[in-house]
């Protein structure tokens, strides 16, 4: 069995997906483990869980500070001494790779790449890194300022990026964001029902919010969603209970037809037969609602890495962007307005976009081109 890790971390759920949906697709693979490994909540769990929360704070409540700190590890060539604080992930990192001798190694992001080549100035002796970038357009330097075996993007303007700050083509490979299975597998059923003309029951427009803002900034624009009586709602409140109850408040006797949902892993399936999502421009959610043919209304980008998610949607026609109840509201009435004439090109546009099996062609690529150093590594991937 052919043992191959993916190193991921929880800065930003884009780079969990990434990883998840990888993982399932190198185990579709005979002789093939794939592992899953966030060093930074092994290293330290509670310390990493504090620096996640205080993540999460910062790009919500001082986007600016966030966006200069983003710059910075962008651009200053000091950046990369950051990572000298990692010594202990970076033992606990090389121990792992001794330990479980991959035959292939990938990384969701970015520090990794540091760490390794690291490892190798050290005289470490292991297999090559492949690099699957979760951010489009705009991607910060430190994903390809380390050295990789190559570098997997979502599109080509991202790899037009790449390679005019200086990236080998060869190296470059255009995969699409590795969205989860289910997308590459969607049963012919799952799509929303034709936007026929008309206001009454047989005529849904289905609308999916998708919450991941604060909670006075939520209940604001679910509220105002809810007074159109045309839209079928579906709200989803993560795992906030609290603001799941407050929602189902909203909901009761509301003008719109509603549902909200807690946590849920049904993601995929309500992209996928829902009109519309309104979120927020992370890397996973603006993929998977490009996969899923689902058109996004953006309502929130946090400064840096999703500016670039926002702009790839708004360069292929795709959604807009639209931040306060007023305008979100504005933005599906257009949306539907004329026989529902922009829905109809934005779901086309996302046509050229999406790239559903793109996990199974990175896990593909991957094991073609690794270069195991085990013996044991070699003699399972050559049965």
């Amino acid at each position: 069995m052919a043992k191959v890790l993916i190193l991921t971390a929880g800065f930003g759920e884009g780079h969990n997906s990434a990883a998840r949906a990888l993982q399932a697709a190198f185990n579709e693979q005979p002789g093939i483990d794939a592992e899953l490994i966030d060093l930074f909540a092994l290293r330290a769990p509670r310390f990493n869980h504090l620096a996640r929360r205080g993540y999460l704070k910062l790009i919500n409540a001082a986007p600016k500070a966030w966006s200069r700190l983003y710059r910075w590890l962008d651009e200053s060539p000091h950046a990369p001494w950051v990572f000298r604080s990692l010594a202990g992930h970076r033992r606990l990192l090389g121990r792992l790779i001794a330990e479980k001798q991959p035959a292939a190694l990938v990384t969701t992001y970015p520090v990794y790449g540091w760490l390794l080549n690291q490892l190798r100035r050290e005289g470490r002796v292991f297999c090559p890194h492949h690099t699957v970038i979760t951010d489009a357009l705009t991607i910060n330097s430190l994903w390809y300022r380390a050295d990789s075996a190559g570098w997997f993007v979502t599109d080509s303007d991202s790899a037009a990026f790449l390679r005019v700050r200086g990236v080998p083509a060869d190296k470059i490979h255009v995969s699409g964001f590795p969205v989860a299975l289910a997308f590459a597998d969607r049963p012919a059923h799952l799509v929303p029902p034709e936007p026929l003309p008309g206001t009454g029951p047989g005529h849904p427009r289905r609308v999916l919010f998708m919450i991941n803002t604060d909670r006075t900034r939520a209940l604001a624009i679910a509220r105002a969603l809810l007074q159109n009586p045309v839209w079928q709602l579906t709200i989803t409140a993560g795992r906030d209970e609290g603001l799941r109850r407050e929602l189902l408040a909203l909901a009761a006797g509301a003008p719109a037809r509603s549902e909200v949902l807690g946590w849920t892993d049904r993601i995929p399936e309500l992209l996928m037969t829902h009109h519309v999502a309104i979120s927020k421009a992370g890397g996973a959610t603006t993929q998977e609602s490009i996969n899923a043919l689902c058109p996004l209304i953006v309502s929130q980008i946090v400064p840096g890495q999703e500016e670039g998610n926002y702009e790839l949607i708004r360069r292929h026609e795709a959604g807009t962007l639209a931040q306060t109840p007023e305008e979100i509201v504005a933005a599906l009435e257009r949306l539907f307005a004329d026989d529902a004439r922009l829905w109809r090109h934005w779901r086309a546009n996302l046509q050229t976009l999406s790239r559903p099996a793109a996990a199974r062609d990175i896990a593909a690529h991957v094991l073609r081109h690794c270069r195991p150093v085990s013996p044991v590594a070699c003699e399972a991937l050559a049965k």
